[in-house]
């Protein structure tokens, strides 16, 4: 049977911009007006606070975001606060899950699973988190974060992977709740030279889609859409 994912290369986005998307783009595949699609973009500084809203863990005023060029939004993933920013390459599903057949947590072990595969690509050792440790690891730093919403079986928000973001803006928020590990990134960890971001975005994109067993990859550019 062939699977179809639309695949939808954006380069930078701003957050709210894309969260306005994929709103639309999960109305339209629950409704069967689409196929499952994937959204690979990066975003400019901007820090996020999942359901639960723990913005306690974000450590400076909101005043000062301001200052260093950060944004703050609110959102309806699951997970706590997190940083997205440049060098970060981000995918964001819109897929059915009840066409893959998965439940939530096959799902996110999935996207765990995209960015390891993706981090043994160039020699890095990168494993799932322990109990109550979403994201993906490099012993106990943090190198991929992941945060997801399901409705009404289809899924949005998704996974985040750094590639060489200025990890100092992680220093004002616990990450993911998460007070005593630290965070860290492909270039820290690859005892490699890295090819171009545009070349790790797309090899994240084919683990994605090969771990989730599409066969029919439609690769859309920002010139298309």
């Amino acid at each position: 049977m062939r699977r179809s994912l639309e695949v939808w290369k954006m380069g930078t986005v701003n957050y709210l911009e894309a969260l306005k998307l994929q709103e639309k783009l999960a109305s339209d595949r629950k409704a069967l007006k689409i196929t499952d699609t994937l959204l690979s973009l990066q975003h400019p500084p901007t820090y996020t606070v999942g359901k639960r809203e723990t913005v306690h863990n974000l450590l400076i005023p909101d005043s000062e975001l301001k200052s260093m060029g950060a944004e703050l939004h609110y959102t309806q993933r699951g997970g706590d606060i997190t940083f997205h920013g440049p060098h970060q390459a981000i995918l964001y599903p819109i897929v059915s899950l009840r066409d893959v057949g998965l439940g939530a947590r096959m799902y996110v072990e999935k996207l765990e699973l995209t960015m390891i595969e993706l981090a043994s690509m160039y020699g890095v050792k990168a494993q799932a988190g322990q109990k109550c440790e979403t994201g993906v690891w490099v012993e106990d730093r943090k190198i991929g974060a992941i945060g997801v919403r399901i409705s009404s079986g289809i899924t949005s928000h998704g996974l985040a992977f750094n590639m060489d973001p200025d990890l100092n803006y992680f220093k004002h928020i616990v990450p993911c709740g998460i007070v005593d590990k630290g965070v860290t990134s492909l270039k820290n960890e690859a005892h490699v030279e890295l090819p171009a971001e545009e070349v790790i975005q797309e090899q994240l994109i084919a683990c994605f889609a090969r771990i989730f067993g599409y066969n029919d990859v439609i690769l859309k550019d920002k010139s298309v859409l």
